[in-house]
């Protein structure tokens, strides 16, 4: 089994899991730890203080065991933190994030060196004291005097050494580190006694920006992820080497916090960054204090060395992912030298960037700027771990499992702290972000699987919003009616009228599903053909931005097609409430199927809809006319909400609907004070002039009347029942010859709209 692994390992060293773990820990207990917790302390309290380390512990926690999961389900090459983002989001998105991870890496190894030439502050008096004493001059300090030559003395180490100088360093500083702890926890407190528990100094900057300098304490724990490219077995070194650093670090940083606290009043600790150093020099005469320096030289170092050593393979890994437009470029990016494959280009860019920040700024302004960096990344992983448990993928097989809600909390924490800490900032680092993901876009047009992970999302949440809807919605609510509407037609691919009124009808208050019948018996030539028109129309539904389903059915006809039509479930998981039918005006050949389908759907008891289209193709969409007769009064509620629908899509803004009763003489008063009741009940945005009472004596004046006075409008919608249909065949379809388009509704539902 070593031997399969090692035949899988491209370059690298074939670490285990104690580099990761050494990193890591090194990181967690470095600069932040020695220089600010007592600045911590003394500026938000013994309360606040310890809510840093539990709210940063709610960011790192979910992000290490995220790591480790991930790390479980793929096999991690060079690029630590960036492969796993990039394989699970795929290259674009994982590249803006790899970018943005790259420079906060590079800019951490200036932070950490700045730690170390802050720490030299301690040295000044000393060196006063015993070297410049005899001499008439004295020091000014400037700690770019020790961290630019620093800076250039480790990258030319590393350029050299490559990573095993780094790994052996750990050890010296571990050792180092353990010994300042020991050392600073058996320290005597200062002079003063502790303030109280909720006690800040004067000046205190309040807590989130104190939350901002201390957070970089808390990204130390991804370091060694950084080393996935030189691990012999990055599924188990990671996960075991990373949360062991977490644990013990959030242990050592709560005894230190409470040492801090017992140790000084809060002013003290506010002003004296080298407080630690101090105490351990009260341990009698044995200026133990200079072993916290030690420790503290060593943590910073072996810090800047893990993130000089990460940062490259991270930019290695995107030159390897071509992520970038030139190929000169990537082939630079991605360059290694020897068999260990050391990023060489990389670090000399990692050098320039480091040194450009120590030039900038110092310790407090450089860590607000990379907890930003760290938080976006953190966040992202999170994200994506949520996601994964969340989209029931059943390719995502982890072997160290956490649970969802751990990775949900992570990510939200992450993303919130951002815009808590600064809103206009983390506004302009997602602009940044959103810049580079664009531009990557143009590179990686066919990259699918920030929207694969994200269909796996839908589909959960489609499944569990239908089963849902469906245990609530077993009996129809006649008070909150939606049309849940099934469009079947032969002649989808050629006519447009029927997929318009599909789409107004289902854009915003309901569901749609287009079918399209193709006639035949089932072979392969027919599916072929049928999936053929499916792609089509999908293609039109997505170019007019319809939110409609389509299908396509292969059947020998009309009665088949339409009883496995109305047998299907709805997409919503509500129950299919109406179907509509369609023919053209001057091609009536399908209507004696249509009155077919009308009597099967009268079975399963659905409205029934039938659009007559023609050449008009709905005109101007600005004026709709309601024709009510005295047979229509079950169909009312239906059609009028039918027309609201209509009316409230973008392309009928501004139509007026008219409303026209037709009852014979005697009925007339009565029936169309009715009508107008429910209008007005209804809060229907009709005008009460909008409805407008007739009459008629005979069944030829009342055609008459229909014809004349809706010859123009761009919709006409009128009533009808199955006795009409079953007494007067096709012809209750045709017989309003002058009319443009034409919808026929009969309702077989319950509906109120008061």
């Amino acid at each position: 089994m070593v031997r399969r692994i090692r035949n899988i390992i491209k370059g690298g060293y074939g670490f285990g899991t104690a580099p990761v773990f050494l990193t890591s820990i090194c990181a967690i207990l470095g600069a932040v730890m020695f220089l600010r917790f007592g600045f911590t302390v003394g500026n938000v309290g013994f309360i606040g203080a310890i809510a840093i380390v539990l709210l940063g512990h709610m960011v790192t926690f979910p992000t290490g065991v995220a790591i480790s999961e991930i790390a479980t389900n793929l096999r991690v090459g060079g690029g630590g933190e960036y492969y796993i983002i990039s394989r699970s989001f795929g290259p674009r998105i994982g590249a803006t994030i790899g970018v943005m991870l790259y420079a906060a890496q590079s800019i951490s190894v200036a932070f950490y060196i700045i730690g170390f030439a802050e720490g030299f502050e301690a040295l000044k008096e000393p060196i006063q004291r015993y070297l410049l004493d005899p001499l008439p001059i004295s020091i000014t300090y400037d700690p770019r005097l020790i961290s630019i030559p620093l800076a250039l003395i480790l990258f030319s180490i590393i350029l050299t050494k490559g990573a095993k100088i780094g790994i052996k360093l750990l050890w010296v500083v571990f050792t180092l580190m353990v010994a300042s702890i020991i050392i600073f926890m058996i320290s005597p407190p200062l002079p003063g006694a502790p303030s109280g528990i909720t006690a800040t100094s004067q000046n205190s900057l309040g807590f989130l920006p104190v939350f901002a300098i201390a957070f970089p304490a808390f990204t130390g724990m991804t370091a060694g992820v950084g080393l996935s490219g030189d691990l012999k077995d990055p599924g188990k070194s990671i996960p075991k080497g990373i949360i062991f650093a977490i644990v013990i670090g959030f242990f050592v940083y709560l005894a230190m916090m409470v040492k801090l606290y017992l140790s000084a009043p809060v002013d003290v600790l506010a002003s004296n960054t080298l407080i630690m150093f101090d105490m351990a020099n009260g341990i009698g005469n044995l200026h133990l204090g200079y072993v916290i320096l030690a420790g503290l030289f060593g943590a910073t170092i072996s810090s800047a060395v893990g993130f000089a050593l990460i940062g490259p393979r991270t930019l290695q890994a995107l030159g390897k992912d071509k992520v970038f437009y030139s190929k000169r470029i990537g082939d630079f990016i991605r360059y290694g030298k020897g068999k260990e494959n050391e990023p060489i280009n990389g670090t000399l860019l990692s050098a320039i960037i480091a040194i450009v920040f120590i030039f900038m700024g110092n310790l407090n302004m450089v860590a607000q700027i990379i907890t930003m960096f760290f938080l976006i990344a953190y966040g992202s992983v999170c994200l994506i771990s949520f996601l994964e448990h969340f989209a029931g993928n059943p390719s995502y097989r982890p072997t160290f499992k956490t649970k969802w809600y751990i990775s949900l909390v992570g990510a939200v924490f992450s993303f919130g702290i951002m815009f808590q800490l600064s809103a206009g900032y983390a506004f302009l680092t997602l602009l940044i972000m959103g810049g580079i993901y664009y531009l990557l876009g143009m590179r990686h047009k066919r990259s699918r699987s920030f929207a694969i992970i994200f269909q796996g999302v839908m589909f959960q949440l489609s499944r569990l919003m239908k089963i849902t809807l469906q245990r609530t919605m077993s009996k129809p609510d006649k008070f909150n009616w939606r049309p849940s509407i099934i469009a079947i037609s032969t002649n989808a691919i050629e006519r447009k009228g029927p997929k318009d009124m599909l789409r107004w009808i289902s854009h915003h208050y309901g569901f749609g599903t287009l079918v399209h019948m193709t006639r035949g018996k089932l072979d392969p030539e027919t599916v072929k053909s049928s999936k053929k028109d499916e792609r089509i129309l999908i293609e039109e539904m997505r170019s007019s931005k319809a939110n409609y389903s389509v299908t396509t059915l292969v059947s020998p006809s009309t009665l088949t097609a339409v009883a496995q039509t109305v047998q299907i479930s709805g997409i919503s998981g509500m129950d299919n409430n109406t179907i509509m039918f369609e023919f053209h005006k001057n091609r009536q050949d399908d209507l004696t199927d249509i009155i077919t389908g009308l009597r099967m759907a009268s079975i399963v008891n659905y409205n029934k809809l039938v659009l007559r289209s023609t050449e008009h193709n709905f005109g101007h969409r600005q004026n709709i006319h309601l024709w009510i007769t005295k047979e229509d009064f079950r169909n009312v509620n239906l059609m009028i909400l039918l027309s609201y629908i209509i009316m409230e899509h973008d392309e009928w803004k501004g139509t007026k609907i008219s409303i026209f009763t037709l009852f014979p003489k005697g009925d007339r008063a009565a029936l169309a004070k009715r009508v107008k009741a429910l209008v007005s009940e209804g809060r229907l945005p009709i005008s009460m002039r909008s409805v407008k009472s007739k009459v008629y004596e005979s069944d030829e004046e009342m055609r008459d009347k229909i014809n004349r006075i809706s010859k123009k409008a761009d919709l006409t919608i009128v009533g009808f029942t199955q006795e009409q249909i079953e007494n007067m065949g096709p012809e209750i379809f045709t017989r309003f010859d002058k009319v443009r388009d034409t919808l026929f509704v009969s309702s077989s539902q319950d509906l109120v709209i008061t």
